[in-house]
This record gives structure tokens, sequence and C-alpha cells, in this order.
């Protein structure tokens, strides 16, 4: 069973990273495939150059068992669709091997917003992931979204190795309060981010004057 986690990350952090590391051992990945974006469809385009977000990945994930940066987004012309990825991830190896698209509660509650989103039950199953003890309520989602939670949500792991795709399967993970966002804030500030990303990461930051 593939993972898939696609990001800006600009720059990846330990609330990337920690859940992540989670999924991956709880749901028994053979591999996460970390997918940087390419021209976004639904954000403003990247700080750091893909260059710079590609290496900055490269050092937060290396020696990580099953670890793997896909670069395909940042190679395709025009923005980047998650299920055009998952299109050619499922071309490529084949009809049979289970993927999981791994999403926050955030980006499942308006999943109905991405570009031909029931498409994406065609080609995987999708992990959502969220803190703990949360409630999963019904408010915030689309009718059509709440329809096909109904119709697809499963509560045991082995049913996700069964299928290739098509399942939503929820599961908590420790969920780190650390944003993007607000490591640049720190950084164009001149505060210090150390101990929110990876050492190796903001090393690179400083060196090239990032943020």
């Amino acid at each position: 069973m593939i993972g898939i986690l696609g990001g800006a990350f600009d720059p990846v952090h330990f609330g990337h990273l920690r859940p992540a590391l989670e999924l991956h051992e709880t749901l028994r990945l053979d591999s996460l495939l970390w997918i940087p974006t390419g021209e976004p469809a639904h954000r403003e385009a990247a700080q750091a150059s893909d260059e710079q977000r590609v290496a900055m990945l490269e050092l937060a994930i290396a020696g990580t068992t099953g670890w793997q940066l896909d670069r395909r987004e940042l190679q395709r012309q025009g923005p980047a669709y998650m299920v055009d990825t998952l299109g050619e991830l499922r071309a490529e190896l084949g009809a049979d091997i289970p993927l999981c698209l791994l999403v926050g509660m955030d980006a499942f509650a308006g999943l109905d917003s991405w570009h031909r989103w029931q498409q994406l039950f065609e080609l995987a199953h999708l992990v959502v992931s969220h803190r703990p003890g949360i409630e999963l309520a019904e408010s915030g989602r689309s009718e059509a979204l709440t329809a096909e939670l109904r119709q697809r949500q499963v509560t045991e792991i082995e049913t996700l190795q069964q299928s290739p795709a098509g399942a939503i399967y929820f599961q908590p993970v420790s969920q780190l309060e650390i944003s993007s966002t607000h490591i640049r804030a720190l950084l164009a500030a001149g505060r210090d981010p150390r101990y929110l990303l990876p050492e190796k990461v903001l090393e690179f930051i400083r060196s090239n004057d990032l943020y």
C-alpha cells in the first residue's frame, strides 16, 4: 500500500513530518510519496523556488525508510491537480495496488472544491488525519461530500489493503500547531523558528536567505 502526501512544503516542518510518520506506521504503508505542488490551482505560488522546496524536502525526509520525493507536479505545465497526479500514478503502478491519498481534516472538509474531486475515489483511498478525540461533525461539509462519506467510510485498515481505491478512512494523529506561514512570518520578523522544523532545513533557509 502506497501513501501520497502533497503540499507546498514552503518550508516543510514537523507539522508535516510527525503526522506523516504516524500514518506511515499505523497504515503499514510500503512507501510514502512526498509530492511538492507545482503551479497551485487554489492558492498563491510558493515563496521559495521549486528547487529550494525540493532541497528542503530532501533534507527533511532523508534517512526515513520508504519515504520518497516525487517531482512530477513540478515538471507539469499548467495548474497542478491531484486527480491528474493520481491518474499518472495509477497508470504507472497498475490497477491493483492500494493507493492512499493523505489529507488533513480541513482539506477534507473542502474536498468538493477540488478539480474533478469525485474521480479521486476511482484512483485512491482517502485517509483523513485528525486530532485525537475530535468529533467528526458534519458541519462545514457539503451535502455531496457528506453523501460520499456515508457511502465510503470504513473503519478497518484491512479494508484499505483489500481494494485499490474508493474508501474514506479517518485516522487520529499528533497534530502540531505549526504552519509554514507562521515560520515564514517569524523569519521575516527576524525571530528564531528553531524546534518548529528540522535543523538541517533551518540551516538551508539561513544559508540561502529565504523568507
